[in-house]
C-alpha cells in the first residue's frame, strides 16, 4: 500500500478520526471508500452503471415495443 500525505485543517482531521472510530474503521479506509464511491458515481448516468449501459444494447425490442 502506498502512503499519501494530505494537508487538512486540524478540525477536519479530528472529525474524521471521530467518524472513523464510531464506524469501527480507520481514516485511511474511510478515505479509500470515499474515493471509490466518487469514482463509481462518475461513471453512472441515471443510476445505470457502465456495464449495464454497455449490455443494454445486446437485446433489441421490435419496433413499437420500446
Amino acid at each position: 500500500m502506498t502512503k499519501l500525505t494530505l494537508s487538512v485543517d486540524r478540525d477536519v482531521i479530528e472529525t474524521a478520526k471521530r467518524i472513523a472510530k464510531a464506524n469501527g474503521t480507520s481514516v485511511s479506509a474511510m478515505f479509500s471508500q470515499f474515493i471509490e464511491t466518487m469514482y463509481a458515481r462518475q461513471f453512472r448516468v441515471d443510476g445505470i452503471g457502465p456495464i449495464t449501459r454497455e449490455l443494454s444494447d445486446i437485446a433489441k425490442l421490435p419496433p413499437g415495443k420500446g
